[in-house]
């Protein structure tokens, strides 16, 4: 099958994004139906959690002196002004500091748990029809592959992540529109993420799965968007990404125009 031109069916946009979102809800009900596959998905999460946490930690200690050296013109100052705007930099540095572990917590998670989640993924697609001529990729090919796309979409994701952490400082606009956008765009990242091992079974790299996506935009933000608020909540991203893992398949199926009506002979194994 060409992924290329798999195109999404014509329905309204609204209808599309909640379908997204439905398909992270479905994920949720596979996940807590099955205990083995809850259990195998979150030890990679809390193996990347306990990374990100030291890191923020780091930051959160440093942030003060980080906030100091960046406003070295303030040092003349009067102290009220100079602390109320260091005070105003350390927000900043955690808030995208913040911003970045949820875009990034995936790509990593991702790659240290390749292979749990290539079974998840796999426990999902039978569940639902299985896939046809599957390709056999070594797993050190695989992982390589996985390397280079994180390494890829974590790049873009500072690239366009320190523009909104330059906007978060434009009154209103940087505390309103900017979470908007950050969390549209944080969606569409996550969504490419979670894709990543059904396309991948299918031969298919990053650009084909972007560019499927890209034909089921509204879809892949529902979820990708759903993904990215959960992964907001403290601890979130431990709990939902097996789910998230288990709905990135349904919506890979979903955008190539394949089956997500269960099976009644096939039963999801632990």
């Amino acid at each position: 099958m060409d992924v290329s031109r798999v195109t999404a069916p014509a329905v309204s946009t609204t209808k599309q994004f909640f379908t997204g979102v439905g398909l992270l809800l479905r994920g949720m009900k596979l996940y807590v139906r099955s205990p083995g596959m809850m259990l195998l998905g979150i030890i990679p999460a809390l193996i990347s959690s306990l990374l990100f946490i030291g890191a923020f930690v780091t930051l959160v200690y440093f942030v003060g002196d980080l906030a100091e050296w960046v406003t070295p013109f303030a040092d003349d100052w009067s102290e009220g002004v100079r602390s109320t705007t260091r005070l105003v930099v350390a927000i900043a540095f955690l808030a995208v500091g913040g911003l970045l572990t949820v875009l990034t917590f995936t790509a990593v998670t991702l790659l240290i748990g390749d292979p749990f989640y290539e079974k998840i993924s796999e426990m999902v697609e039978d569940r639902f029809g299985g896939v046809p001529n599957e390709v056999e990729v070594p797993w050190w090919r695989s992982l390589g592959r996985s390397i280079v796309d994180s390494l890829r979409l974590v790049g873009l994701s500072i690239l366009i992540g320190l523009p909104l952490f330059l906007g978060g400082f434009i009154p209103l606009v940087g505390q309103i529109v900017i979470p908007v956008i950050a969390a549209v765009f944080g969606g569409w990242i996550l969504a490419l993420e979670l894709v990543a091992v059904p396309f991948q079974r299918r031969g298919q790299q990053l650009a084909g799965r972007r560019e499927v996506l890209r034909t089921n935009r509204p879809m892949a933000l529902g979820f990708g968007v759903a993904v990215f608020c959960c992964f907001l909540v403290p601890l979130g991203a431990v709990l939902i990404m097996p789910a998230a893992v288990a709905g990135g398949t349904l919506l890979a199926r979903r955008s190539l125009g394949l089956s997500i009506e269960e099976t009644p002979s096939v039963t999801v194994r632990a």
